[in-house]
């Protein structure tokens, strides 16, 4: 952070609470002690008719009250001011510092010559009116720990371990590669894995962000972080502590977190020149007075400190958070949390977005969209039977089945009996009826012929579709297939990119077949698939090496080490807390319109910032020939350093009502 000769890394938390802090405690500070200052100065008596008393000379009082403010509440200022001239850069730290000490120094020296004017209060202004802005634009910029900390909480405390033949209740930390662990229906897996016994299906999506649970028998590895769903199994932990697949996560997005530099303000860009044009124009103005104009030396330097104090800017020290501070409020009336400024400048520069399929482009629940019937069936008569012996089920595709029953009127009837079976479906009695709902091998395994349906069921594979054989008293009835349905926004939100010159990249864990029917449907060119969790953030680097500027969307944990690696990182809001956490925009409404319009208010709000700055700079270069006297020798108008300190403030008003203004682009956003 130019501003102010801020440099640490704002993405540390513990850092970033402890810098917000200290310039709120140091704006505080100054303010108090500005406002008596103001009280005793030349404006105070002159414009607010103040008579205040004064045990001693009001030079003395006004020297003691701006020192703190100067040489503590302003530090960061003038320490900032050194480390950039160090390095040979000029920044805002340089800007502020010149006009707070040429105001201070000036002063001092009037004070040891004897001169009737002093300017304290313009350099206390300065310091309180800069620290407000930067204090303001810190606390868009905090960072967070939660992202970790989700991460985290997705592992349980402790587990059943089973030693020596005697299962115990362990820490999770406590378990070594090699245990033995017990693991229950409902309970998380508490480390990475490889199933002993028993067949279950695995809730995987926290940690993959993939919506269907997967079926685990002996063999099948198991990540740390998921849910057991159903059966109850046994595994041998492979990976545990920093080597599980969610410790790796975690590493990565601190990596990603932590590599990102801020970057560059327009601010400072600006204030490169405005140093040295304050500084030269403080220098020409005493010289061009002392030498041509006649005017002796307190005049002279009156002059020469008010044209470096105006074109000292607060305005240009709040031009970026006033246009942030509206731009945000604006997003979250429409639901859009936007973390911080630089977020808001790297929006409207993106070039190419990457879209996890699950959850942001589908609606991340499994639905039933496809009903196949075997000769002899009705529809409704088939999903009745299907969906009362799914009910007995907690399985995310019997509930996509129940679902998709009930969204059509159908009534159910309660099970005389029912029996899940590990892996491959379920069976159950309804109204005399044995009704068999599984995959491919149980109809095998019951001798039920399911080759009058078969290419169908391949059909809907290859569109990626899960199909579900059902049977009635042995015999094939139907085919239900279930999928993650697309969004009803996803294909508009394509186009717009498209429209946009936008390239829209899709990335999944999920087979290329099932993706690529997707990327089809919505018109998508690019498609990542089958592609690991640790391997997302990979692929958005290899985008970036290609020299875009990459967005990505996405929900799962597994999308976090992407989120942060990405130039902007955006979370679909029904996602998991660390996909929110991490990402710097976060869509609360779960819709992917909201990621155009997060785009165009992002440009709408860089215009604002733009034209601030331009504001605050030029406002400041016309008012320093005022400032420098020009006016004094035919019309007698001068420019005082605190009334150029006031004007500052008008400046900034202009700043903020423009930034207002920015509230126009609501229309856009429907």
């Amino acid at each position: 952070m130019g501003h102010g000769g801020m440099s640490h890394d704002m993405s540390d938390p513990a850092m970033a609470a402890a810098m917000e802090r200290d310039i709120r405690n140091r704006f505080l500070v100054a303010l108090l002690l500005t406002i008596p200052t103001v009280a005793y100065s030349s404006m105070g008596r002159n414009i607010f008719g103040l008579d205040l008393p004064s045990p001693i000379p009001n030079d003395w009082i006004m020297l003691l009250l701006t020192t703190p403010v100067v040489f503590w509440s302003g530090w960061i200022f003038i320490s900032g001011a050194y480390r950039a001239l160090r390095h040979r850069t000029l920044d805002m730290s340089v800007l502020i510092a010149t006009g707070v000490l040429a105001a201070y120094i000036a002063s001092v020296v009037l004070m040891v010559v004897g001169g009737e004017e002093v300017f304290f209060e313009a350099a206390a202004m300065l310091v309180t009116f800069v620290l407000f802005g930067h204090w303001m634009e810190m606390k868009s910029r905090r960072g967070t720990t939660d992202a970790l900390r989700a991460l985290f909480d997705l592992v349980p405390p402790t587990a059943t371990v089973s030693r020596g033949g005697t299962e115990m209740e362990l820490p999770t930390a406590d378990i070594v590669a090699g245990d033995t662990v017990v693991l229950r229906p409902g309970e998380k897996v508490p480390v990475d894995g490889e199933v002993l016994t028993g067949q279950t299906s695995i809730d995987e999506a926290l940690v993959t962000g993939e919506s269907l649970p997967v079926e685990k028998e002996p063999g099948d590895p198991v990540i740390g972080g998921s849910i057991n769903r159903s059966g109850a199994i046994t595994f041998r932990a492979t990976r545990v502590g920093s080597d599980t697949a969610l410790a790796q996560i975690v590493a990565l997005v601190q990596q990603a977190q932590s590599s990102r530099a801020p970057g560059q303000r327009l601010a400072d860009r600006a204030a490169h020149y405005l140093v040295i044009l304050a500084v030269c124009s403080g220098i020409f103005t005493y010289l061009v007075w002392s030498l041509f104009g006649g005017a002796g030396f307190v005049l002279a330097l009156t002059f020469a400190i008010s044209a470096v104090v105006i074109a000292c800017p607060d305005a240009l020290g709040l031009a970026t958070p006033t246009a942030v501070a509206v731009g945000t409020g604006i997003a979250a009336r429409h639901n859009i949390l936007i973390k911080d400024a630089a977020t808001l400048e790297g929006l409207s520069d993106i070039t190419a977005i990457v879209l996890d399929k699950t959850g942001t482009l589908t609606a991340g629940k499994p639905s039933l969209t496809d009903i196949v019937l075997a000769p002899g069936w009705s529809e409704n008569e088939l999903l009745r039977l299907a969906a009362s012996a799914e009910a007995g089920s907690e399985h995310p595709l019997s509930e996509a089945i129940v679902e998709g029953a009930k969204t059509r009127g159908i009534s159910l009837t309660a099970a005389e009996t029912f029996a899940a079976i590990a892996g491959h479906g379920i069976e159950a009695r309804i109204d005399g009826s044995t009704v068999l709902i599984g995959n491919t091998k149980l109809m095998r395994d019951r001798s039920v012929d399911v080759g009058a349906l078969t290419a169908r069921a391949d059909d809907l594979a290859v569109a990626g579709r899960t199909p579900v054989y059902v049977a009635i008293d042995g015999q094939i009835a139907g085919l239900l297939a279930i999928a993650d349905t697309i969004r009803p926004s996803a294909r508009e939100t394509i186009d717009q990119f498209r429209g946009a010159g936008i390239e829209a990249v899709m990335i999944t864990g999920d087979n290329r077949r099932t993706a690529e029917a997707v990327a089809r449907e919505l018109g998508i060119d690019r498609v990542f698939a089958e592609v690991l969790p640790e391997e997302k953030a990979n692929y958005v680097a290899t985008l970036q090496r290609e020299g875009k500027k990459v967005a990505m969307v996405g929900d799962g944990v597994n999308d976090a080490p992407a989120l942060a690696q990405a130039d902007v990182g955006i979370a679909i809001g029904a996602g998991t807390d660390v996909a929110i956490e991490t990402a710097r925009v976060v869509l609360m409404r779960s819709d992917p319109l909201d990621i155009m319009r997060s785009w165009r208010l992002s440009r709408a709000t860089v215009r604002k910032m733009k034209q601030n700055l331009a504001w605050a700079s030029v406002y400041n270069i016309l008012a320093i020939p005022i400032a420098a006297g020009i006016l004094y020798p035919r019309f007698g108008v001068m420019l005082r350093p605190e009334w150029s300190a006031l004007l500052m403030s008008v400046s900034s008003i202009v700043v903020a009502v423009n930034a207002v203004l920015l509230r126009g682009v609501e229309r856009e956003l429907g």
